[in-house]
């Protein structure tokens, strides 16, 4: 993937060459905005360069808690497939199936 993708923030465009194994980078761009905005509705002075920053902190830490949360719900998943691997292994030992 040779294509640069380009993300507006706060009036600056910023360029980053994507992963090759990120499939949508588009979408990553648009998910970043889409929480920055979402920091930046809670900032009434949008222009000083103290709430920019607090903003971009308050988004990465909104990713950050989102992230973490899938990461549980992940592992959560991971272990009740396992639990029920476990199960089916030792019916099909038994020959209970």
């Amino acid at each position: 993937m040779d294509e640069l993708i380009v993300i507006d923030l706060f009036g600056e465009e910023f360029r980053f060459k994507p992963d090759t194994q990120v499939d949508n980078p588009e979408q990553i761009a648009q998910h970043i905005k889409e929480h920055i905005k979402e920091a930046e509705e809670l900032f009434q002075h949008k222009t000083s360069g103290k709430n920019k920053i607090a903003i971009l902190l308050l988004a990465a830490m909104n990713i950050s808690k989102e992230y973490y949360e899938l990461k549980v719900q992940h592992s959560e998943l991971e272990q009740k497939i396992c639990k029920r691997l476990s199960s089916l292994n030792e019916k099909i030992d038994k020959g209970t199936i």
